[in-house]
């Protein structure tokens, strides 16, 4: 569907696309993750070609993608973050002003608009105006503009940012429904659980280059940590906290205001080591969570950073 091959991208002396490579799949829903600065933003506008770039090639759906490439574009939907719709229009008016960008026939662009606004859950709201919706209709509706007339391509820019979660389930209901009537996605999020839950493969770049690509099971197991362990309610002393440094597949261990956090390796009983260590020295604690890894774990590993940095 996608592939980009050694994209450079420079503004100034800021180079923000290093010999970027990515190859996205037909039928993915593909994630792109990279904290703030990264060099996402560049790369979708790159390959929508609403910016110029300094060295590489991009190809979608197997031809170069150029600034007049109209047969391409009208086969994509974007869907950024910030909500662009008309104020002015009712919920109605602005998808069928989004999809008649796309689709001219009168009779077929009204049955797209209908599809939409029910796909979106919007029925109850054709005539209103975009103001007197709350945030997560407003996204609703967005999404409809960005989708109506049926692209195969889909990019959908953090759209769930500051919904509630009933809002944000049905988006991401959408988005699978999508996927499964044919589109390719491709979605950007800082919200971890919802990429684990929608995306059949992530890619994570930093400084413009792609650092780790995978399923989210193939990069779990990219990084070193392969369980942690949280034990609250404990009172250590400094030797404590040495002691458990030391213990076999222990490779971090931070304690503040009495919660114990210990990042283990792959090991069978990380738990138990740890625990009779806790027993053995007569420490009493209170709650204990172990917790396989996750795509933050991921994330802060290869990139040594939290995601909204």
């Amino acid at each position: 569907m996608i592939e980009i091959q050694n994209l450079v991208k420079r503004y100034g002396n800021l180079l923000a696309l290093d010999h970027l490579n990515l190859n996205i799949k037909e039928g993915e829903v593909f994630g792109l993750l990279g904290p703030n600065g990264s060099g996402k933003t560049t790369a979708i506008n790159c390959m929508l070609a609403l910016l110029k770039y300094d060295k590489g090639s991009i190809t979608i759906m197997g031809k170069p993608m150029h600034p007049d490439s109209y047969d391409l574009k009208k086969d994509i939907g974007v869907v950024m973050q910030d909500v662009a719709v008309f104020d002015q229009m009712t919920v109605r008016e602005n998808i069928d002003y989004f999809c008649g960008l796309y689709i001219r026939e009168k009779a077929k662009r009204r049955q797209l608009v209908e599809e939409a606004i029910r796909f979106v859950g919007l029925e109850d709201y054709t005539k209103v105006r975009p103001k007197k919706l709350s945030g997560g209709l407003q996204r609703r509706l967005n999404i409809a503009c960005g989708i109506a007339h049926r692209p195969k391509l889909i990019i959908l820019d953090e759209p769930t940012v500051a919904v509630d979660p009933q809002s944000r389930n049905k988006i991401l209901e959408g988005i699978l429904e999508l996927n499964r009537q044919g589109s390719t996605i491709i979605y950007t999020s800082h919200y971890m659980e919802e990429v684990e839950q929608i995306c059949s493969r992530i890619a994570i770049i930093d400084h413009g280059r792609v650092l780790a690509s995978g399923t989210k099971e193939e990069l779990k197991n990219m990084i070193k940590t392969g369980e942690t362990i949280t034990i609250e309610a404990v009172a250590l002393e400094q030797t404590h906290l040495e002691e458990i440094r030391a213990l076999p597949h222990v490779f971090d261990v931070s304690y503040q205001e009495q919660k114990l956090v210990i990042r283990c390796s792959r090991a069978r009983h990380n738990l138990v080591c740890v625990l009779n260590y806790l027993q053995g020295e007569d420490i009493a604690f209170g709650k204990v969570f172990s917790e396989l890894p996750t795509l933050n774990d991921v994330f802060l590993e290869i990139t040594g950073k939290a995601l909204r940095d």
